[in-house]
């Protein structure tokens, strides 16, 4: 499986993209879902780097993929601190646009642009592992 480690840090951001649309248009997926691709990994990289490792700089996150028969899986590995998906409540998206909190969509946005997303918690770090398929 490809991979590369990038510095837990928002500046890196942009580089954890573009490894992740060149994984993506390699796949095969159609522009919309190299988008969602890009979003997903963006809202979990960012997760990572602001609740994993507090901002604090020094982490990683190792990224890898996999191209599979019907589309990409993808991997995001992390060493910091771990949390339980279960107990972030849902959005409320019917209201308003205005009234829809700036913060805490990103757990909703990946399970809304991908197919599959599945949370390992592991002495040996935390995996995230998001599938998407061609349409």
């Amino acid at each position: 499986m490809p991979n590369k480690t990038f510095p837990a840090r928002l500046e890196n951001l942009a580089k954890i993209s573009e490894y992740i649309l060149h994984a993506a248009q390699l796949a095969g997926l159609d522009a919309s879902s190299v988008y969602a691709v890009q979003l997903a990994v963006d809202e979990a990289a960012t997760n990572i780097i602001e609740h994993a490792y507090h901002l604090r700089g020094g982490g990683k996150i190792k990224c890898e993929y996999e191209i599979i028969p019907d589309g990409i899986q993808i991997v995001l590995i992390d060493y910091g601190d771990s949390f339980d998906p279960q107990v972030v409540p849902e959005p409320n998206v019917k209201v308003p646009l205005e009234e829809i909190r700036p913060r805490g969509l990103g757990l909703f946005f990946m399970r809304k642009m991908m197919d599959e997303v599945t949370f390992e918690f592991t002495p040996e770090g935390n995996v995230l592992t998001m599938i998407k398929r061609k349409k």
